[in-house]
Protein backbone atom coordinates (compact mmCIF):
# COMPACT_ATOMS: atom_id res chain seq x y z
CA UNK A 1 0.00 0.00 0.00
CA UNK A 2 2.71 2.49 0.88
CA UNK A 3 4.37 2.13 -2.51
CA UNK A 4 1.85 4.52 -3.99
CA UNK A 5 2.59 7.44 -1.69
CA UNK A 6 6.28 8.10 -2.07
CA UNK A 7 7.07 9.64 -5.40
CA UNK A 8 8.84 12.97 -5.55
CA UNK A 9 6.62 15.96 -4.69
CA UNK A 10 5.85 18.31 -7.56
CA UNK A 11 7.99 21.17 -8.67
CA UNK A 12 6.69 24.69 -8.28
CA UNK A 13 5.37 26.19 -5.06
CA UNK A 14 6.55 23.15 -3.14
CA UNK A 15 5.14 20.45 -0.92
CA UNK A 16 4.33 21.98 2.41
CA UNK A 17 3.70 21.08 6.02
CA UNK A 18 3.42 23.64 8.77
CA UNK A 19 3.53 22.80 12.45
CA UNK A 20 0.65 20.48 13.12
CA UNK A 21 -1.60 22.08 15.69
CA UNK A 22 0.43 25.25 15.82
CA UNK A 23 -1.34 28.54 16.46
CA UNK A 24 -3.29 28.56 13.30
CA UNK A 25 -5.09 30.18 10.46
CA UNK A 26 -6.61 33.51 9.67
CA UNK A 27 -8.54 36.15 7.90
CA UNK A 28 -10.42 36.80 4.74
CA UNK A 29 -11.49 40.24 3.66
CA UNK A 30 -14.19 41.85 1.51
CA UNK A 31 -16.93 40.42 -0.59
CA UNK A 32 -15.99 41.55 -4.11
CA UNK A 33 -15.26 39.10 -6.88
CA UNK A 34 -12.67 40.16 -9.45
CA UNK A 35 -13.24 39.42 -13.12
CA UNK A 36 -10.36 36.95 -13.41
CA UNK A 37 -11.56 34.86 -10.47
CA UNK A 38 -15.12 34.85 -11.81
CA UNK A 39 -13.97 33.63 -15.19
CA UNK A 40 -11.75 30.95 -13.61
CA UNK A 41 -14.56 29.62 -11.42
CA UNK A 42 -17.89 29.95 -13.28
CA UNK A 43 -21.09 29.04 -11.46
CA UNK A 44 -22.60 25.63 -12.11
CA UNK A 45 -25.07 25.29 -14.95
CA UNK A 46 -28.53 26.43 -13.92
CA UNK A 47 -27.31 28.53 -10.99
CA UNK A 48 -27.56 32.29 -11.61
CA UNK A 49 -24.42 34.15 -10.50
CA UNK A 50 -26.28 36.81 -8.47
CA UNK A 51 -28.15 34.14 -6.52
CA UNK A 52 -24.78 32.51 -5.86
CA UNK A 53 -23.44 35.68 -4.29
CA UNK A 54 -26.55 36.30 -2.20
CA UNK A 55 -26.43 32.78 -0.79
CA UNK A 56 -22.73 33.09 -0.10
CA UNK A 57 -23.20 36.42 1.68
CA UNK A 58 -25.82 34.88 3.97
CA UNK A 59 -23.54 31.96 4.74
CA UNK A 60 -20.54 34.16 5.51
CA UNK A 61 -22.59 36.36 7.84
CA UNK A 62 -23.79 33.32 9.81
CA UNK A 63 -20.34 32.58 11.28
CA UNK A 64 -19.70 33.81 14.82
CA UNK A 65 -16.53 34.20 16.89
CA UNK A 66 -18.49 34.10 20.14
CA UNK A 67 -20.22 30.85 19.16
CA UNK A 68 -16.92 29.33 18.03
CA UNK A 69 -15.38 30.15 21.41
CA UNK A 70 -18.38 28.61 23.18
CA UNK A 71 -17.94 25.45 21.14
CA UNK A 72 -14.23 25.21 21.92
CA UNK A 73 -14.89 25.83 25.61
CA UNK A 74 -17.39 22.97 25.61
CA UNK A 75 -15.23 20.48 23.76
CA UNK A 76 -12.08 21.41 25.72
CA UNK A 77 -13.80 21.46 29.11
CA UNK A 78 -12.68 19.25 31.97
CA UNK A 79 -16.08 17.56 31.78
CA UNK A 80 -15.14 16.14 28.36
CA UNK A 81 -11.96 14.70 29.88
CA UNK A 82 -9.63 15.17 26.92
CA UNK A 83 -11.97 13.40 24.45
CA UNK A 84 -10.15 10.09 24.26
CA UNK A 85 -11.95 7.37 22.29
CA UNK A 86 -13.70 4.78 24.40
CA UNK A 87 -14.29 7.06 27.37
CA UNK A 88 -17.16 9.08 28.80
CA UNK A 89 -15.52 12.00 27.01
CA UNK A 90 -16.26 10.36 23.67
CA UNK A 91 -19.90 9.85 24.55
CA UNK A 92 -20.25 13.50 25.56
CA UNK A 93 -18.48 14.63 22.40
CA UNK A 94 -20.61 12.51 20.10
CA UNK A 95 -23.84 13.68 21.71
CA UNK A 96 -22.72 17.30 21.48
CA UNK A 97 -21.71 17.11 17.81
CA UNK A 98 -24.87 15.28 16.78
CA UNK A 99 -27.04 17.86 18.52
CA UNK A 100 -25.11 20.73 16.93
CA UNK A 101 -25.54 19.30 13.44
CA UNK A 102 -29.19 18.48 14.08
CA UNK A 103 -29.89 21.98 15.38
CA UNK A 104 -28.48 23.42 12.13
CA UNK A 105 -30.95 21.32 10.17
CA UNK A 106 -28.28 19.17 8.53
CA UNK A 107 -29.22 15.64 7.56
CA UNK A 108 -27.64 12.55 9.13
CA UNK A 109 -24.59 11.73 7.05
CA UNK A 110 -24.76 7.97 7.36
CA UNK A 111 -27.09 6.43 4.77
CA UNK A 112 -28.43 4.25 7.59
CA UNK A 113 -30.21 7.36 8.90
CA UNK A 114 -27.82 8.19 11.74
CA UNK A 115 -25.07 10.76 12.22
CA UNK A 116 -22.60 8.08 13.32
CA UNK A 117 -20.22 5.72 11.54
CA UNK A 118 -18.93 2.93 13.78
CA UNK A 119 -15.15 2.56 13.96
CA UNK A 120 -14.17 -0.72 15.68
CA UNK A 121 -11.04 -0.17 17.76
CA UNK A 122 -8.97 -2.23 20.12
CA UNK A 123 -7.29 -0.59 23.08
CA UNK A 124 -4.02 -2.19 24.19
CA UNK A 125 -2.31 -1.26 27.46
CA UNK A 126 1.04 -2.79 28.36
CA UNK A 127 1.88 -3.67 31.95
CA UNK A 128 3.95 -0.79 33.37
CA UNK A 129 6.40 -3.26 34.94
CA UNK A 130 7.96 -3.98 31.53
CA UNK A 131 11.76 -3.86 31.40
CA UNK A 132 13.86 -3.52 28.29
CA UNK A 133 17.29 -5.12 28.66
CA UNK A 134 20.05 -4.40 26.13
CA UNK A 135 23.07 -6.69 26.38
CA UNK A 136 26.46 -6.75 24.67
CA UNK A 137 29.03 -9.30 25.83
CA UNK A 138 29.38 -8.62 29.57
CA UNK A 139 27.78 -5.15 29.52
CA UNK A 140 24.14 -4.25 29.89
CA UNK A 141 21.76 -1.31 29.69
CA UNK A 142 18.34 -1.16 31.35
CA UNK A 143 16.75 2.04 30.04
CA UNK A 144 13.84 3.68 31.82
CA UNK A 145 10.42 3.51 30.21
CA UNK A 146 9.15 6.95 29.29
CA UNK A 147 12.44 8.72 29.96
CA UNK A 148 14.63 6.69 27.58
CA UNK A 149 12.26 4.66 25.43
CA UNK A 150 8.66 3.75 24.78
CA UNK A 151 7.44 0.42 23.44
CA UNK A 152 4.13 -1.22 22.71
CA UNK A 153 2.52 -3.79 20.46
CA UNK A 154 -0.31 -3.40 17.99
CA UNK A 155 -0.87 -7.16 17.99
CA UNK A 156 -4.16 -8.03 19.63
CA UNK A 157 -2.77 -10.54 22.10
CA UNK A 158 -2.18 -10.85 25.82
CA UNK A 159 1.59 -11.23 25.63
CA UNK A 160 4.40 -10.60 23.17
CA UNK A 161 8.13 -11.05 23.67
CA UNK A 162 11.28 -10.26 21.75
CA UNK A 163 14.74 -11.65 22.31
CA UNK A 164 16.65 -10.51 19.27
CA UNK A 165 19.68 -8.70 17.94
CA UNK A 166 19.53 -5.00 17.12
CA UNK A 167 20.34 -4.04 13.52
CA UNK A 168 20.83 -0.43 12.45
CA UNK A 169 18.96 0.01 9.15
CA UNK A 170 19.59 3.68 8.36
CA UNK A 171 16.32 5.39 7.53
CA UNK A 172 14.52 2.07 7.02
CA UNK A 173 13.57 2.97 3.45
CA UNK A 174 13.11 0.96 0.29
CA UNK A 175 12.37 3.35 -2.58
CA UNK A 176 12.86 1.68 -5.96
CA UNK A 177 11.96 4.85 -7.87
CA UNK A 178 15.03 6.48 -6.31
CA UNK A 179 17.15 3.34 -6.54
CA UNK A 180 17.40 3.43 -2.75
CA UNK A 181 17.40 0.40 -0.45
CA UNK A 182 18.52 0.69 3.15
CA UNK A 183 18.17 -3.08 3.60
CA UNK A 184 20.02 -4.37 0.50
CA UNK A 185 20.01 -8.17 0.70
CA UNK A 186 20.36 -8.27 4.49
CA UNK A 187 17.74 -10.46 6.15
CA UNK A 188 16.26 -8.63 9.15
CA UNK A 189 13.65 -11.28 9.84
CA UNK A 190 13.32 -11.84 13.59
CA UNK A 191 15.67 -8.91 14.29
CA UNK A 192 14.88 -5.61 16.01
CA UNK A 193 15.69 -2.86 13.54
CA UNK A 194 16.78 0.58 14.73
CA UNK A 195 16.06 3.38 12.27
CA UNK A 196 16.41 7.15 11.98
CA UNK A 197 13.46 9.48 11.92
CA UNK A 198 12.26 10.98 8.58
CA UNK A 199 13.66 10.14 5.15
CA UNK A 200 17.24 10.80 4.01
CA UNK A 201 17.82 14.61 3.97
CA UNK A 202 19.83 14.71 0.76
CA UNK A 203 21.10 17.78 -1.07
CA UNK A 204 19.79 16.41 -4.38
CA UNK A 205 16.25 17.78 -4.67
CA UNK A 206 15.37 15.02 -7.12
CA UNK A 207 15.70 12.55 -4.22
CA UNK A 208 12.95 12.26 -1.59
CA UNK A 209 11.56 15.69 -2.43
CA UNK A 210 14.71 17.55 -1.48
CA UNK A 211 13.94 19.38 1.77
CA UNK A 212 10.34 18.14 1.81
CA UNK A 213 9.68 14.90 3.64
CA UNK A 214 7.86 12.14 1.77
CA UNK A 215 5.78 9.32 3.19
CA UNK A 216 9.00 7.30 3.52
CA UNK A 217 9.82 9.49 6.49
CA UNK A 218 6.65 8.81 8.45
CA UNK A 219 6.83 6.56 11.48
CA UNK A 220 3.85 4.65 10.12
CA UNK A 221 5.85 3.75 7.01
CA UNK A 222 8.76 2.49 9.13
CA UNK A 223 6.46 0.26 11.17
CA UNK A 224 4.81 -1.02 7.99
CA UNK A 225 8.19 -1.78 6.41
CA UNK A 226 9.39 -3.63 9.51
CA UNK A 227 6.27 -5.81 9.37
CA UNK A 228 6.71 -6.44 5.64
CA UNK A 229 10.28 -7.63 6.18
CA UNK A 230 9.38 -9.87 9.11
CA UNK A 231 11.28 -7.93 11.77
CA UNK A 232 10.56 -8.83 15.37
CA UNK A 233 10.60 -5.20 16.35
CA UNK A 234 11.39 -1.66 15.26
CA UNK A 235 12.69 1.29 17.28
CA UNK A 236 12.81 4.80 15.82
CA UNK A 237 15.44 7.24 17.08
CA UNK A 238 13.67 10.44 18.11
CA UNK A 239 15.23 13.83 17.43
CA UNK A 240 13.17 16.92 18.24
CA UNK A 241 14.22 19.01 15.23
CA UNK A 242 13.39 16.52 12.47
CA UNK A 243 10.35 15.20 14.34
CA UNK A 244 8.82 18.61 14.85
CA UNK A 245 7.80 17.83 18.44
CA UNK A 246 9.67 17.16 21.70
CA UNK A 247 10.19 13.76 23.32
CA UNK A 248 7.48 14.52 25.87
CA UNK A 249 4.86 14.05 23.14
CA UNK A 250 5.98 10.41 22.82
CA UNK A 251 7.25 9.61 26.30
CA UNK A 252 5.42 9.86 29.56
CA UNK A 253 5.24 8.60 33.10
CA UNK A 254 4.18 5.09 32.09
CA UNK A 255 2.58 2.92 29.39
CA UNK A 256 -0.77 4.20 28.22
CA UNK A 257 -3.61 2.70 26.27
CA UNK A 258 -3.01 2.75 22.51
CA UNK A 259 -5.65 2.10 19.94
CA UNK A 260 -5.67 0.43 16.57
CA UNK A 261 -8.30 -0.69 14.12
CA UNK A 262 -9.52 -4.23 14.65
CA UNK A 263 -8.37 -6.18 11.61
CA UNK A 264 -9.31 -9.68 10.55
CA UNK A 265 -5.90 -11.12 11.48
CA UNK A 266 -5.83 -9.28 14.83
CA UNK A 267 -2.74 -7.40 13.60
CA UNK A 268 -0.58 -10.48 14.06
CA UNK A 269 1.36 -9.67 10.89
CA UNK A 270 2.73 -6.51 12.50
CA UNK A 271 6.12 -6.47 14.21
CA UNK A 272 5.77 -7.78 17.76
CA UNK A 273 7.21 -4.59 19.29
CA UNK A 274 7.10 -1.03 17.99
CA UNK A 275 8.61 1.94 19.74
CA UNK A 276 11.01 4.86 20.04
CA UNK A 277 14.37 5.63 21.62
CA UNK A 278 15.54 9.06 22.70
CA UNK A 279 18.58 10.16 20.75
CA UNK A 280 20.56 10.15 24.01
CA UNK A 281 19.59 6.54 24.71
CA UNK A 282 20.39 5.59 21.13
CA UNK A 283 23.87 7.08 21.54
CA UNK A 284 24.33 4.94 24.65
CA UNK A 285 23.20 1.82 22.78
CA UNK A 286 25.60 2.48 19.91
CA UNK A 287 28.41 3.14 22.41
CA UNK A 288 27.61 -0.22 24.00
CA UNK A 289 28.00 -1.77 20.55
CA UNK A 290 31.31 0.00 19.96
CA UNK A 291 29.74 2.14 17.23
CA UNK A 292 29.39 5.89 16.73
CA UNK A 293 25.83 6.98 16.02
CA UNK A 294 26.83 10.18 14.22
CA UNK A 295 29.22 8.30 11.96
CA UNK A 296 26.53 5.77 11.07
CA UNK A 297 24.02 8.58 10.45
CA UNK A 298 26.44 10.02 7.92
CA UNK A 299 26.92 6.61 6.32
CA UNK A 300 23.13 6.23 6.03
CA UNK A 301 23.05 9.19 3.65
CA UNK A 302 24.95 7.20 1.04
CA UNK A 303 23.22 5.04 -1.54
CA UNK A 304 25.59 2.13 -0.83
CA UNK A 305 24.72 2.00 2.89
CA UNK A 306 24.11 -1.51 4.23
CA UNK A 307 22.48 -2.50 7.54
CA UNK A 308 24.87 -2.74 10.46
CA UNK A 309 24.35 -5.54 13.03
CA UNK A 310 25.09 -4.00 16.42
CA UNK A 311 25.79 -7.17 18.36
CA UNK A 312 23.42 -5.90 21.06
CA UNK A 313 20.60 -8.18 22.14
CA UNK A 314 17.22 -6.73 23.13
CA UNK A 315 14.92 -8.56 25.53
CA UNK A 316 11.44 -7.29 26.28
CA UNK A 317 8.12 -8.86 27.27
CA UNK A 318 4.85 -6.97 27.04
CA UNK A 319 1.89 -8.23 29.06
CA UNK A 320 -1.19 -6.49 27.76
CA UNK A 321 -4.70 -5.74 28.85
CA UNK A 322 -7.13 -5.51 25.95
CA UNK A 323 -10.49 -3.92 25.40
CA UNK A 324 -12.46 -3.66 22.20
CA UNK A 325 -14.21 -0.35 21.71
CA UNK A 326 -16.77 0.86 19.23
CA UNK A 327 -15.74 4.43 18.57
CA UNK A 328 -17.49 6.68 16.05
CA UNK A 329 -17.04 9.22 13.32
CA UNK A 330 -19.75 11.88 13.23
CA UNK A 331 -21.05 12.72 9.74
CA UNK A 332 -23.61 15.34 8.66
CA UNK A 333 -24.82 16.06 5.13
CA UNK A 334 -26.24 19.01 3.24
CA UNK A 335 -27.81 17.76 -0.04
CA UNK A 336 -26.85 19.66 -3.14
CA UNK A 337 -29.43 21.69 -5.07
CA UNK A 338 -28.56 20.47 -8.56
CA UNK A 339 -30.17 17.09 -9.38
CA UNK A 340 -27.35 16.34 -11.84
CA UNK A 341 -24.57 17.09 -9.30
CA UNK A 342 -26.03 16.33 -5.88
CA UNK A 343 -24.44 12.87 -5.81
CA UNK A 344 -20.98 14.47 -5.83
CA UNK A 345 -19.48 15.74 -2.59
CA UNK A 346 -17.18 18.29 -1.02
CA UNK A 347 -16.06 17.15 2.44
CA UNK A 348 -14.89 19.14 5.44
CA UNK A 349 -13.04 17.13 8.06
CA UNK A 350 -11.59 17.55 11.54
CA UNK A 351 -10.71 15.09 14.28
CA UNK A 352 -12.73 15.46 17.46
CA UNK A 353 -10.45 13.40 19.70
CA UNK A 354 -7.47 14.28 21.86
CA UNK A 355 -5.37 12.17 24.23
CA UNK A 356 -7.60 12.03 27.32
CA UNK A 357 -6.09 11.87 30.78
CA UNK A 358 -2.78 10.63 32.13
CA UNK A 359 -1.26 9.99 35.50
CA UNK A 360 1.49 12.53 36.25
CA UNK A 361 3.26 12.35 39.61
CA UNK A 362 0.39 10.42 41.10
CA UNK A 363 -2.30 12.82 39.89
CA UNK A 364 -4.78 12.51 37.04
CA UNK A 365 -4.14 15.29 34.53
CA UNK A 366 -6.56 16.23 31.75
CA UNK A 367 -5.20 16.95 28.29
CA UNK A 368 -8.00 19.24 27.09
CA UNK A 369 -6.75 19.69 23.51
CA UNK A 370 -8.22 23.17 22.98
CA UNK A 371 -6.23 24.01 19.84
CA UNK A 372 -5.68 20.33 19.00
CA UNK A 373 -8.39 19.85 17.96
CA UNK A 374 -11.37 21.45 19.63
CA UNK A 375 -10.58 24.47 17.47
CA UNK A 376 -10.63 22.50 14.22
CA UNK A 377 -13.86 20.78 15.21
CA UNK A 378 -15.39 24.15 16.04
CA UNK A 379 -14.14 25.39 12.68
CA UNK A 380 -15.97 22.63 10.82
CA UNK A 381 -19.10 23.38 12.85
CA UNK A 382 -18.88 27.06 11.89
CA UNK A 383 -18.45 26.25 8.20
CA UNK A 384 -21.42 23.88 8.46
CA UNK A 385 -23.42 26.65 10.15
CA UNK A 386 -22.70 28.94 7.23
CA UNK A 387 -23.78 26.44 4.60
CA UNK A 388 -26.88 25.50 6.59
CA UNK A 389 -27.93 29.17 6.74
CA UNK A 390 -27.86 29.67 2.97
CA UNK A 391 -31.25 30.12 1.30
CA UNK A 392 -30.18 27.60 -1.32
CA UNK A 393 -27.52 24.92 -1.05
CA UNK A 394 -24.72 24.81 -3.61
CA UNK A 395 -25.02 22.50 -6.58
CA UNK A 396 -23.10 19.60 -5.05
CA UNK A 397 -23.63 18.07 -1.62
CA UNK A 398 -21.53 18.90 1.41
CA UNK A 399 -20.23 16.45 4.02
CA UNK A 400 -19.06 17.48 7.48
CA UNK A 401 -17.02 14.72 9.06
CA UNK A 402 -15.66 14.74 12.62
CA UNK A 403 -13.40 11.71 12.89
CA UNK A 404 -12.18 9.72 15.85
CA UNK A 405 -8.73 8.48 16.86
CA UNK A 406 -6.54 10.82 14.82
CA UNK A 407 -4.15 10.95 17.76
CA UNK A 408 -3.82 7.17 17.56
CA UNK A 409 -2.60 7.20 13.96
CA UNK A 410 -5.41 8.66 11.78
CA UNK A 411 -7.60 5.67 12.60
CA UNK A 412 -11.04 7.24 12.19
CA UNK A 413 -10.24 8.82 8.85
CA UNK A 414 -8.45 5.65 7.76
CA UNK A 415 -11.60 3.68 8.52
CA UNK A 416 -13.66 6.17 6.51
CA UNK A 417 -11.21 5.92 3.62
CA UNK A 418 -11.45 2.14 3.66
CA UNK A 419 -15.22 2.15 4.26
CA UNK A 420 -16.54 5.38 2.73
CA UNK A 421 -20.17 6.27 3.25
CA UNK A 422 -20.16 7.88 -0.19
CA UNK A 423 -17.95 6.84 -3.13
CA UNK A 424 -14.53 8.44 -2.96
CA UNK A 425 -14.52 8.73 -6.75
CA UNK A 426 -17.49 11.10 -6.30
CA UNK A 427 -15.82 13.01 -3.46
CA UNK A 428 -14.31 16.00 -5.22
CA UNK A 429 -12.29 17.38 -2.34
CA UNK A 430 -11.55 17.10 1.36
CA UNK A 431 -10.67 20.23 3.34
CA UNK A 432 -9.05 19.29 6.64
CA UNK A 433 -8.99 21.59 9.68
CA UNK A 434 -6.49 20.38 12.25
CA UNK A 435 -5.91 23.19 14.72
CA UNK A 436 -7.09 26.70 13.85
CA UNK A 437 -5.87 30.22 14.42
CA UNK A 438 -6.92 31.43 17.86
CA UNK A 439 -4.75 34.56 18.07
CA UNK A 440 -6.42 36.94 15.62
CA UNK A 441 -6.56 37.72 11.90
CA UNK A 442 -3.55 37.36 9.63
CA UNK A 443 -2.87 38.59 6.13
CA UNK A 444 -1.43 35.24 5.02
CA UNK A 445 -2.42 31.60 5.05
CA UNK A 446 -0.14 28.57 4.81
CA UNK A 447 -1.21 25.66 2.62
CA UNK A 448 0.48 22.40 3.56
CA UNK A 449 1.21 20.67 0.26
CA UNK A 450 0.92 23.87 -1.77
CA UNK A 451 1.22 22.97 -5.43
CA UNK A 452 -0.19 19.47 -5.10
CA UNK A 453 -3.64 20.00 -6.60
CA UNK A 454 -5.87 22.47 -8.40
CA UNK A 455 -7.59 23.11 -5.06
CA UNK A 456 -4.63 25.41 -4.45
CA UNK A 457 -5.65 27.39 -7.55
CA UNK A 458 -9.13 27.81 -6.10
CA UNK A 459 -7.60 28.91 -2.79
CA UNK A 460 -5.40 31.36 -4.66
CA UNK A 461 -8.47 32.90 -6.33
CA UNK A 462 -10.20 33.24 -2.96
CA UNK A 463 -7.05 34.79 -1.49
CA UNK A 464 -6.91 37.33 -4.32
CA UNK A 465 -10.52 38.32 -3.65
CA UNK A 466 -10.02 38.72 0.07
CA UNK A 467 -6.63 40.38 0.25
CA UNK A 468 -4.82 37.32 1.51
CA UNK A 469 -1.57 35.72 0.41
CA UNK A 470 -0.90 31.99 0.32
CA UNK A 471 2.42 30.64 1.51
CA UNK A 472 4.03 27.21 1.26
CA UNK A 473 4.99 25.31 4.38
CA UNK A 474 8.15 26.76 5.93
CA UNK A 475 8.99 23.35 7.42
CA UNK A 476 8.45 20.82 4.60
CA UNK A 477 11.11 18.53 6.04
CA UNK A 478 8.69 17.57 8.83
CA UNK A 479 6.18 16.01 6.47
CA UNK A 480 3.01 17.46 7.93
CA UNK A 481 1.03 16.61 4.80
CA UNK A 482 1.20 12.95 5.83
CA UNK A 483 0.33 13.60 9.47
CA UNK A 484 -3.32 14.55 9.48
CA UNK A 485 -6.64 13.09 8.42
CA UNK A 486 -6.84 14.38 4.84
CA UNK A 487 -4.03 11.93 4.02
CA UNK A 488 -6.38 9.01 4.68
CA UNK A 489 -8.52 10.16 1.74
CA UNK A 490 -5.66 11.50 -0.37
CA UNK A 491 -4.06 8.08 -0.50
CA UNK A 492 -7.27 6.85 -2.14
CA UNK A 493 -7.01 9.68 -4.65
CA UNK A 494 -9.30 12.38 -3.20
CA UNK A 495 -7.84 15.87 -3.82
CA UNK A 496 -7.01 17.33 -0.41
CA UNK A 497 -6.40 20.78 1.03
CA UNK A 498 -4.62 21.11 4.37
CA UNK A 499 -4.45 24.74 5.52
CA UNK A 500 -2.32 25.83 8.44
CA UNK A 501 -1.83 29.08 10.29
CA UNK A 502 -0.69 32.25 8.72
CA UNK A 503 2.04 33.99 10.65
CA UNK A 504 1.62 37.61 9.53
CA UNK A 505 -0.75 38.81 12.25
CA UNK A 506 -2.49 42.14 11.82
CA UNK A 507 -1.27 44.76 14.34
CA UNK A 508 1.48 42.46 15.59
CA UNK A 509 5.23 42.96 15.10
CA UNK A 510 7.07 41.04 12.42
CA UNK A 511 8.10 37.59 13.64
CA UNK A 512 5.45 37.42 16.37
CA UNK A 513 3.42 34.77 14.59
CA UNK A 514 6.43 32.51 14.09
CA UNK A 515 7.38 32.98 17.74
CA UNK A 516 3.88 32.03 18.89
CA UNK A 517 3.83 28.98 16.62
CA UNK A 518 7.15 27.75 17.93
CA UNK A 519 6.10 28.43 21.52
CA UNK A 520 2.92 26.40 21.06
CA UNK A 521 4.84 23.44 19.66
CA UNK A 522 7.42 23.54 22.46
CA UNK A 523 5.16 24.33 25.41
CA UNK A 524 1.57 23.28 24.65
CA UNK A 525 1.37 20.66 21.90
CA UNK A 526 0.01 17.44 23.46
CA UNK A 527 0.43 18.90 26.92
CA UNK A 528 -2.07 19.77 29.66
CA UNK A 529 -1.48 23.46 28.91
CA UNK A 530 -3.35 23.25 25.60
CA UNK A 531 -6.35 25.03 27.08
CA UNK A 532 -8.49 28.04 26.22
CA UNK A 533 -6.57 31.25 27.03
CA UNK A 534 -7.72 34.74 27.96
CA UNK A 535 -5.65 36.27 25.15
CA UNK A 536 -7.40 34.36 22.37
CA UNK A 537 -9.00 36.29 19.53
CA UNK A 538 -11.42 34.07 17.63
CA UNK A 539 -11.97 36.64 14.88
CA UNK A 540 -9.01 34.97 13.18
CA UNK A 541 -10.64 31.55 13.35
CA UNK A 542 -13.91 32.87 11.96
CA UNK A 543 -12.26 34.76 9.11
CA UNK A 544 -10.36 31.61 8.18
CA UNK A 545 -13.55 29.57 8.36
CA UNK A 546 -15.10 32.09 5.96
CA UNK A 547 -12.16 31.54 3.63
CA UNK A 548 -12.77 27.78 3.68
CA UNK A 549 -16.51 28.26 3.21
CA UNK A 550 -15.84 30.39 0.12
CA UNK A 551 -13.43 27.79 -1.21
CA UNK A 552 -15.79 24.86 -0.70
CA UNK A 553 -18.69 26.81 -2.15
CA UNK A 554 -16.72 27.42 -5.34
CA UNK A 555 -15.76 23.77 -5.67
CA UNK A 556 -19.34 22.67 -5.00
CA UNK A 557 -20.61 24.89 -7.85
CA UNK A 558 -17.77 24.66 -10.35
CA UNK A 559 -18.29 22.35 -13.34
CA UNK A 560 -14.53 21.78 -13.42
CA UNK A 561 -13.53 19.18 -10.83
CA UNK A 562 -10.35 19.45 -8.76
CA UNK A 563 -7.47 17.19 -9.68
CA UNK A 564 -3.98 16.35 -8.53
CA UNK A 565 -1.25 18.06 -10.51
CA UNK A 566 1.31 16.09 -12.53
CA UNK A 567 4.13 14.71 -10.42
CA UNK A 568 2.11 14.11 -7.27
CA UNK A 569 1.99 10.61 -5.83
CA UNK A 570 -1.83 10.64 -5.75
CA UNK A 571 -2.60 11.56 -9.37
CA UNK A 572 -2.40 8.04 -10.78
CA UNK A 573 -4.58 6.71 -7.96
CA UNK A 574 -7.26 9.30 -8.71
CA UNK A 575 -7.18 8.64 -12.43
CA UNK A 576 -7.54 4.91 -11.82
CA UNK A 577 -10.48 5.40 -9.45
CA UNK A 578 -12.31 7.58 -11.96
CA UNK A 579 -11.94 4.91 -14.62
CA UNK A 580 -13.48 2.16 -12.51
Amino acid sequence: MTRSFNSRPPAGPGVAGLALCAVLLSACGGESRDETASQAMPPAAGVEAGADQRALDVGLAALSADRALTRINTLASDEFGGRQPGTQGEELTLNYLVEEFRAMGLEPGNPDGSYLQKVPLVGITADPSMQLTLSHEDSQLTPSYGDDYVAWTSRVTDTVSVDAELVFAGYGVQAPEFDWDDFKDVDVRDKVIVVLINDPPLADEDMFGGPAMTYYGRWTYKFEKAAELGAAGVMIIHETGPAGYPWEVIGGSGPRERFDLVTQDRNMDNAAVEGWLTVEQAEAVFDLAGQDLNALKAAALQRDFRPVPLGVNAQLTLDNSLREVDSYNVVARLPGSDPALKDEYVAYMAHWDHVGTREVDGETVIYNGAVDNASGTAGVLEVAQGFAAMPEAPARSLLFIAVTAEEQGLLGSRHYGENPLYPLADTLAVINLDGMNVLGPTTDLVIVGLGNSTLDDVADAVAAETGRTLKPDPEPEKGYFYRSDHFSLAKFGVPALFPNAGVEFIDRPEGWGVEMRERYTAEDYHKPSDTVRDNWNLEGLVEDARFFLRLGYRVANDPVKPEWKPGTEFRAIREASLQE
